[in-house]
């Protein structure tokens, strides 16, 4: 188990916790035994991940993925989790059945993310009304750009990866 975890983060406590595959009183007898800690429905463990439905999901199957390393963005999480990670997110998507998903990752409160913990959600698409709706449109506006700002932005990107 990582020693880079923290004990104010609920993933965290997740992470150390029990598994909620007990019939219910048997759950109450562990929940009692592990006070601080935090109950999942875990799908999927390595070293590195911990895969746990979300308790709230938007569709059947919405997954949450972890590193069992606490860190609040990628930029805080060594790659070998990510390394680890991807993968996971694949077996996952597969292991729902859903032709069509999302994987989605937020950096930040600016950028919707509500737990400081990195995490990444498989979400089923399998019909209209499941899953993610937004109006790409409206939730993701385009923007105009000359190739010269665009050439700029490249540039600027490359030199800060060289």
């Amino acid at each position: 188990m990582s020693s880079h975890l923290d004990d104010k983060c609920i993933f965290c406590a997740i992470i150390n916790g029990v598994n909620m595959q007990y019939p219910v009183w048997d759950y109450l007898l562990i929940l009692y035994s592990h006070v601080g800690k935090i109950p999942s429905f875990k799908v999927y463990e390595t070293d590195l991940s911990y895969a746990f439905l979300d308790i709230n999901p938007v569709a059947d199957g919405h997954t949450l993925v972890i590193p069992k390393y606490h860190a609040k963005t990628i930029l805080d999480l060594p790659d070998e989790h990510l390394v680890d990670i991807a993968p996971i997110l694949k077996k996952i998507a597969k292991a729902t059945g859903a032709e069509q998903f999302n994987v989605l990752q937020n950096n930040g409160e600016l950028a919707f993310q509500t737990v400081g913990h990195v995490h990444f959600h498989v979400i089923p698409k399998p019909n209209a009304e499941e899953g993610i709706k937004f109006n790409l449109e409206e939730n993701w506006p385009a923007k105009t750009v000359e190739k010269d700002v665009l050439a700029k932005t490249a540039e600027k990107i490359k030199a800060a990866l060289a």
